[in-house]
């Protein structure tokens, strides 16, 4: 008999179709429109390229589609099943948040090498559990694609204009299994990060950071935090499209609890910050995923020298906590 769970999604399907409508102005998005497949190219599986390992935890660079899927399945389970995301069909019957940007960024992963053969007499082995992700852009492979993912709410493009002699690098989609939120496993993610900066010599990182949620107002004390403290110089300064400009001057500066807007910071945010990033001009409301979005820009002149100590200094080409450093 068809169960419950079938029988909503079979009667969603009829109602709306597979995918869900996609944001205009986004070149990537609107191919899902167009009817044009997502299936992912053929990949050949590359030699795993490790960035470092502490204890059973390993950071490394997707060696496959497997791996990508898997980092995908990672992101549904944080984006959608965790937080308040809304899935298309289709991702809700594969599981996987996906989008086209997925088959030419490049995926960051942090495994768990501790995960025991299966005693299933058909698979003799599996993969190690992929429990953090970061996904990562380039800019000149986004400028022989679809441009950057962050355009489709910020404009950065004068930016990018602007330092014709500096790198950048999109972040996104970054996320963590919950039991495995440590201050250990967040700082393997970095590690390898910053080595993938340092090994391709990335100038600036930019992407959106997320408040939860979609109203502005509950986020009025950490928001007009970022905007009075934390706003890109004119130099550095992006804004939001005019359409989804939503201000973060929310409280007069004198009004602003400093304790208490640390404290109401997510954590990835605050990370950003202690490094010496800048934010842009105005917060985005995503309803698909259910947050209220920040733009984040560092460059990494503007990196606290404080921090070279442990996570390796610019002109270092490996990082301290490789396999065999």
């Amino acid at each position: 008999m068809m169960s419950d769970r079938a029988r909503t999604l079979a009667a969603r399907f009829q109602s709306r179709g597979f995918l869900k409508i996609p944001p205009a102005g986004l070149l990537a998005r609107n191919s899902m429109q167009q009817g044009r497949s997502l299936a992912l190219p053929a990949m050949r599986r590359k030699p795993p390229k490790v960035y470092g390992r502490v204890g059973d935890l390993e950071v490394r660079l997707a060696e496959s589609w497997g791996d990508v899927k898997r980092a995908q399945r990672l992101r549904y389970d944080v984006f959608y099943d965790e937080m308040s995301a809304t899935p298309s069909f289709l991702a809700e019957m594969r599981r996987r948040d996906e989008d086209p940007y997925d088959t030419i960024c490049d995926h960051l992963l942090v495994v768990d090498t501790s995960v025991k053969p299966s005693q299933d007499v058909w698979r003799s082995t599996r993969k190690p559990r992929v429990v953090g992700t970061y996904r990562v852009l380039r800019q000149d492979v986004a400028e022989r694609h679809f441009g950057f993912y962050t355009q489709s709410e910020y404009d950065i493009a004068p930016l990018v204009a602007r330092k014709p002699g500096y790198k950048f690098m999109e972040l996104g989609r970054s996320c963590v299994l919950k039991p495995y939120r440590s201050k250990r496993s967040v700082e393997l993610l970095w590690h390898g990060l910053w080595t993938y900066v340092r090994e391709h010599k990335v100038d600036v990182m930019v992407g959106c950071a997320s408040f939860e949620g979609t109203d502005p107002n509950a986020h009025a004390m950490a928001l007009s935090f970022l905007h009075h403290n934390a706003l890109a110089p004119e130099e550095w300064r992006c804004s939001a499209h005019r359409s989804l400009h939503q201000p973060m001057n929310l409280l007069p500066k004198e009004a602003v609890d400093m304790k208490a807007a640390l404290k109401a910071l997510p954590p990835l945010i605050k990370g950003y910050l202690r490094l010496g990033a800048f934010i842009g001009d105005g917060a985005v409301i995503d309803r698909q995923f259910g947050t209220t979005d920040v733009l984040i820009i560092l460059p990494v002149e503007k990196i606290d020298p404080r921090y070279f100590g442990h996570f390796g200094a610019p002109d270092e080409t490996k990082s301290r906590i490789a396999v065999d450093a």
